[in-house]
């Protein structure tokens, strides 16, 4: 290369010099470690200063032909790593100016130097190489170990050195060159020392400042992006997103927001800063997945919530078995960059990956794709998918877990009677417990077994509270423990654990419609109403809150509005007959209406229209039924293992029943502390 070659220069901007031809970046003279992308994005800034090189411009440069590279995150990584060796900062930037959606700008002084030049007063540090002087005469006088003196009467000069008359004699003072050298260096100490007291603010002056990072106690993993834009895909891009979050999830100093929140994200273009402040967070995880073949490549980038700097960005690529000890990888990252305390205990369950087959895998993320859309026909393909992950990997104990639950929920859901769905539930939570002692969605799926399956109120405390002390951001174990503490009559404790729930899943109807029974069970009405109000303006068709809204209104006595939403619960429920319609033509004096279903539904007994508390209401508080016809019912209830059985030692429907001796005898069979 020529001097003339573009390439062939050494820029000086500030305290900085680079040599675009060896790659060199130098601070006062000190070599700094930048190499590789981020060099190459800082070399095309300087080579157009002051100018907009796109993002477009450093990826056509960067990576011409790699088709599998994520560009974004990998623009971001490098932009970051560059800042960081410059010692700039994205919000009040010395040196790199961000152009939000275009690209980047230099915005600092440059000057280009010839390879022969030598900086004069640029703020480098120089070195010199100082020949010594040859031995003067003066010199020569002196003795081993003796002032060099001359006579008084010669003054004597050799070259820059000048004698000064002192007592008769005449010392040999350093060449002035040696003299300005020593005063530039008593200068730079100086300097030093006035700078490290901070004197007249010379360090936040001379010193580039940025700013200390916020404290982040809080974190949301939004939705990865699926590059292949395969929708066959969609299941492992979110998939992985979730593993994610159950990952940094085991740490108990941070909370860690639910997927159910996050999802409503999921292809948005709202603004960082803007979901941060929805979700209530201090930092964000965004980031994309790319499967091709066996090989996975992940890009995640770590966001402060509310400036939307930038703070940490990695790519990992990896084979698709190595996956889950990749997610364990990805979120110590990140706990390290947001230096959040993490506790030997969970330190070692972020170490320790399971070893699993990549086929149980991926058979596994298929399942939780179809079981988190919680309906019927989605829980039955989840639960094949389940059983052919565990024939793939008999010891997966993750896909013993997510069986347990969705074997747990079919009975809720219409899918298998109580006695059918539990005691495989629990055979599969109890295989997950066996399997990893420290899986705190396998203890959580015991508890909520032994509480609905088994009514052991004891051991169902144990395994839910072991599941929150295993993984505090763990949303479901929160959510079943509320349920718990709630049947219990511990009405204070559970009202405060389902608000625990709320703040890491703060956009799910479903933990808003948990608050709102929750609140009914301890007769807090207006709390009541104003949850339910809350989850309908997240989703107005969401039936549970129009159910549980209805609830609220009767509790207050407020019949006709009661009425109309036990109806409206109903018909989007898409029921006929349902005991909702007839409870609401009870409120609004349609008694024969009301009798009508409620005596199409008795013939039918079994389907969700009808449970023992919507009964209870029917014949106590709509008066088209005694006493003696609800206890029958709630006799039938007990032998089924009805799924609402927990909730009626404190219901409020069936207050008219406490007294009844009857009634009584049925809570002690289900073993209800006194």
């Amino acid at each position: 290369m020529s001097d003339n070659d573009g390439r062939s220069r050494r820029i000086h901007f500030s305290v900085f010099e680079v040599d675009l031809r060896t790659g060199e970046l130098r601070k006062q003279g000190l070599k700094i470690k930048l190499h590789g992308q981020p060099f190459q994005v800082l070399a095309m800034l300087l080579e157009r200063p002051g100018e907009l090189v796109t993002r477009e411009e450093i990826r056509e440069k960067l990576w011409p032909q790699d088709t599998f590279i994520d560009f974004e995150h990998s623009v971001n990584s490098s932009i970051k790593r560059l800042r960081e060796a410059l010692g700039d900062d994205a919000t009040t930037p010395r040196f790199i100016e961000t152009l939000p959606r275009h690209g980047y700008r230099f915005i600092a002084p440059v000057e280009t130097l010839p390879y022969n030049h030598i900086p004069k007063g640029n703020g480098e540090a120089e070195t010199a190489f100082v020949s010594q002087p040859p031995a003067s005469e003066t010199e020569r006088l002196a003795g081993p170990g003796e002032d060099a003196v001359t006579p008084a009467s010669s003054p004597v000069k050799h070259g820059d050195a000048v004698s000064v008359a002192a007592g008769g004699t005449r010392r040999l003072r350093l060449p002035r060159r040696w003299a300005a050298a020593t005063m530039v260096g008593l200068t730079v100490a100086l300097l030093a020392i006035l700078v490290g007291l901070n004197a007249f603010s010379l360090r936040d002056r001379l010193i580039p400042h940025t700013p200390p990072l916020p404290q982040i106690k809080s974190i949301a993993v939004l939705p990865l992006e699926n590059l292949s834009h395969d929708p066959e895909q969609e299941y492992f891009a979110d998939g992985m997103t979730e593993e994610l979050i159950t990952n940094l999830g085991k740490i108990g100093a941070l909370r860690v927001i639910s997927r159910t929140s996050v999802m409503r994200y999921k292809g948005t273009k709202k603004p960082l800063p803007e979901i941060a402040k929805e979700l209530n967070v201090d930092a964000l995880v965004e980031g994309t997945v790319l499967r091709s073949g066996d090989r996975v490549r992940v890009t995640v980038n770590l966001l402060h919530a509310s400036t939307d700097r930038h703070l940490w960005a990695e790519t990992y690529e990896r084979d698709f078995r190595d996956v889950i000890s990749l997610q364990d990888e990805v979120a110590r990252a990140i706990a390290e960059e947001i230096k959040i305390k993490v506790t030997p205990q969970e330190q070692a369950r972020l170490s320790v990956s399971p070893a699993v087959s990549p086929e149980a895998y991926r058979l596994y993320l298929q399942a939780r794709y179809h079981s988190n859309k919680r309906t019927l026909p989605e829980f039955e393909k989840s639960i094949q998918l389940f059983q052919q992950a565990i024939a793939h990997d008999p010891g997966y104990a993750s896909a013993y877990a997510g069986l347990a639950e969705t074997y747990g929920l079919l009975s809720f859901y219409g899918g298998a009677s109580s006695k059918e769905a539990f005691p495989k539930a629990k055979a599969a939570a109890l295989k997950a417990v066996e399997l990893d002692g420290s899986l705190a969605e396998a203890h959580a799926a015991l508890g909520f077994v032994l509480f609905y399956g088994d009514w052991d109120w004891a051991a169902a405390e144990r395994e839910l509270k072991r599941a929150v002390e295993l993984k505090p951001s763990y949303v479901t174990s929160h959510h079943w423990y509320a349920e718990y503490l709630s049947a219990m009559g511990r009405h204070d404790e559970a009202i405060a654990e389902i608000k625990r729930a709320q703040e890491l899943d703060p956009l799910s109807p479903l933990l808003f419609a948990i608050g709102e029974e929750v609140c009914v069970l301890a007769r807090r009405y207006d709390e009541v109403i104003a949850q339910s109000q809350k989850a309908l303006e997240l989703d107005s068709n969401y039936a549970l809150a129009h159910g549980n809204l209805a609830d609220g209104f009767l509790g207050k006595g407020m019949y006709k509005e009661a009425a109309a939403e036990y109806i409206k619960a109903d018909q989007i429920w898409g029921l006929t007959d349902s005991s909702g319609l007839a409870f609401g033509y009870a409120l609004t004096g349609k008694k024969a209406e009301a009798l009508e279903i409620l005596r199409r539904l008795r013939k039918t007994p079994g389907q969700p229209g009808l449970t023992s508390i919507m009964e209870a209401l029917l014949c106590l508080n709509g008066a088209l039924c005694d006493k003696r016809e609800v206890l029958d019912r709630l006799e039938k209830a007990y032998e089924k293992h009805e799924v609402f059985a927990p909730f009626w030692n404190v219901h409020p429907a069936f207050d008219p029943l406490r007294s009844e001796p009857r009634f009584q005898r049925i809570l002690r069979r289900m073993n209800f502390p006194p």
